[in-house]
């Protein structure tokens, strides 16, 4: 099971519920006839919209507030085999090692977004946020390559 995000809240009162998330394929997951997973049950999206910072989702057969009250709070998870990608998962990169131009710079922790982009966090002799775009991220395989520009890092 692949973490996707948190169902933060109910709305309305027709069993649409409000997920927060970060996923980086969400316009794959949130279709309907798809399926997500919380607390350990397989639900059917029957709608989705986005809303501000939500990802609102109704569910087959769950047509009251009544229904979906037990899911407030629970993180939400697919089955990434059930799904096809446009692209590498960042999920697929965690544990990585990462070099610049075939220097070792660290392990990748994480991947977060800063709201304009994305960012690598390597491990390395400190924590090193690096931005995931295409610049500077020469192949990605086995391990990570960088070409990175001079000063991007402290290297002391």
């Amino acid at each position: 099971m692949l973490y996707i995000g948190d169902l933060v809240n109910t709305h309305g009162i027709k069993g649409e519920v409000r997920i927060i998330s970060n996923f980086k394929y969400k316009e794959v997951v949130f279709k309907p006839n798809n399926y997500i997973y919380i607390n350990g049950e397989k639900l059917k999206i029957k709608t989705y919209r986005k809303h501000k910072n939500y990802d609102m989702v109704t569910f087959e057969n769950y047509d009251n507030i009544n229904d979906v009250l037990n899911f407030k709070g629970n993180k939400v998870y697919i089955d990434k085999k059930e799904y096809t990608f446009p692209g590498i998962l960042n999920e697929d990169l965690y544990g990585k090692k990462v070099y610049d131009n075939k220097k070792y710079i660290g392990i990748l922790k994480n991947i977060i977004s800063n709201g304009s982009g994305e960012l690598l966090v390597v491990q390395g002799k400190k924590e090193y946020l690096i931005p995931y775009v295409d610049e500077f991220v020469k192949n990605i395989g086995e391990d990570i390559e960088l070409n990175l520009i001079k000063g991007l890092i402290d290297e002391d």
